[in-house]
């Protein structure tokens, strides 16, 4: 029986790991995450189905007693910590978790790492993430030690570079880097490898590379997004690498750090490519799906359906998580969330923003809401004028002024989808959660942008929004507090 194991998982903060123990948890195995600070697993779903350590690779003392009765250790750390690279600390990690999980009787280590080739000139990340390897593996506690390819997921850092980089640059002066052959591998095909070695005892003491079925260069990932998105983008080649420089441009276009980044770029040097077929053999029944495939379920994300998936993850779990605003862009979406905590029921909220548009107006500013359905009437759209069918009631599938009303649950949430003509596809949603006797009602515009047209049209909107969505919010607490007294 599965559940009779008890899983380690070390790094479930990070982006592997996180969605690692979800997949545990399906497969019926009892899960225990060591981490620094517990504090940023709140929020995950399963935060309540697993067993919390807090702990750290890097203080030996008590290692052993966080993995007593553990059958199985996942090793997902690494050094890349606050954007730097320490290959020393990665090591001495190592060294302390395989000590502990030998004193603790551990039966397994199962470890993440690089697929890049050993005996090449590595970078000081790469070649620590190599001798980590072999370090655990020196140790009397078995290891199966995969070595993967990049990683193709939303959110991942190589899925990142690249939709940040076509979305935003017509023209690439490519580096020469841009050419190494690579095999990038989809997210859900390393969980698969993860998961699927616990079963497999043949896959013990062995060091596996894996990565996706096809080769192709970083250009040609680049190009194969622009493909899945439509967007015309053009490659001028030159002989220069010139890693250092290229972090520094992404950078500046993207908002991944180029110390973040800079360890991926290092790596891009060198022929990412599966050497042996070991991973078929042991695991026949995982069939990885190619660049192009895991590039579209990617974006997905930021489709209808999949964007519905995304929004249902908790935005806030406590009091103390609570923050006035917050800005972000995920998943190749602009995000602005505005939050108020009001001593109401979620009923009063609701039957606020429920009422919104129409003849009843937007409540601040309506004056901008009207110029802004003329201007969209000018050029073709829908404009302001279509109103609403009912000033208190909504219905899923009807027009609100310029937006469609994509979903309501009465007394949660209202979700409006844009129909005014726009550079990219945008969202308005209303919520009101309980929060401990009290509401929380969350204002979120989203805004998916269509190639560089879109990221122009956000930020010149932008600074107009910081007074409109802040208004809104306020006008839509005080007229909640209005119908429930």
């Amino acid at each position: 029986m599965t559940d009779s194991k008890l899983i380690l998982v070390t790094g479930a903060t990070g982006y592997v790991g996180g969605r690692l123990v979800p997949k545990l948890l399906e497969a019926g195995y009892r899960v225990r995450c060591l981490v620094r600070d517990p504090s940023r697993l709140q929020g995950r779903p399963w935060l309540n189905r697993v067993e919390v350590v807090s702990g750290d690779a890097l203080a030996p003392e008590g290692l052993a007693d966080t993995m007593q009765e553990v059958s199985v250790a996942y090793y997902l750390i690494h050094g890349l910590q606050g954007g730097k690279v320490n290959a020393e600390r990665d090591l001495q990690a190592a060294r302390n978790f395989a000590q502990a999980a030998e004193d603790a009787g551990v039966e397994r280590i199962i470890y993440l790492g690089e697929l890049v080739d050993p005996a090449a000139n590595l970078s000081p990340y790469l070649r620590a993430r190599h001798e980590t390897g072999y370090l655990l593996r020196y140790g009397k506690v078995p290891v199966t030690e995969f070595r993967a390819g990049m990683i193709v997921g939303s959110g991942s850092v190589l899925f990142e570079m690249i939709r940040y980089l076509t979305e935003r640059e017509p023209i690439f002066i490519c580096p020469a880097w841009y050419f190494s052959q690579a095999q990038p591998i989809a997210i859900r095909d390393v969980l698969s490898y993860l998961i699927e070695a616990i079963k497999t005892p043949d896959s013990i003491g062995r060091v596996i590379e894996i990565g996706g079925p096809t080769r192709l260069t970083y250009a040609g990932m680049l190009m194969g997004y622009a493909k899945e998105r439509r967007l015309k983008r053009w490659l001028i080649r030159t002989p220069v690498y010139a890693p250092r420089l290229s972090a520094y441009w992404v950078h500046l276009v993207t908002p991944i750090h180029w110390r973040v980044v800079a360890p991926l770029i290092e790596g891009l040097r060198l022929e990412l490519i599966v050497r042996d077929d070991t991973a078929k053999k042991l695991f026949p029944q995982i069939k990885p799906i190619d660049f192009q495939t895991a590039a579209h379920l990617a974006l997905g994300r930021i489709q209808r359906d999949k964007v519905e998936t995304s929004w249902s993850d908790a935005l806030v779990v406590s009091m103390g998580d609570f923050k006035p605003y917050r800005f972000a862009i995920e998943e190749g979406m602009f995000i602005e969330r505005r939050q108020v905590m009001l001593d109401l029921e979620p009923e009063s909220v609701f039957r606020a923003y429920s009422g919104i548009g129409g003849e009843r107006g937007w409540l601040y500013m309506d004056w901008s809401w009207v110029l802004r359905g003329w201007m969209d009437k000018v050029i073709g759209g829908v404009g302001l004028r279509r109103g609403r069918r009912h000033p208190d009631e909504v219905h899923t599938g009807e027009s609100l002024d310029f937006w469609r009303v994509e979903e309501v649950e009465k007394n949660r949430l209202m979700r409006l989808r844009a129909e005014m003509k726009l550079p990219g596809k945008a969202w308005l949603q209303f919520e009101s959660a309980p929060q401990e006797n009290k509401t929380l009602l969350t204002v979120t515009a989203y805004f998916a942008p269509y190639g560089i047209p879109g990221f122009l049209y956000w930020y010149a909107m932008w600074p107009f929004h910081k007074f409109i969505f802040d208004g809104l919010t306020r006008r839509l607490a005080s007229r909640a507090r209005v119908i429930a007294h």
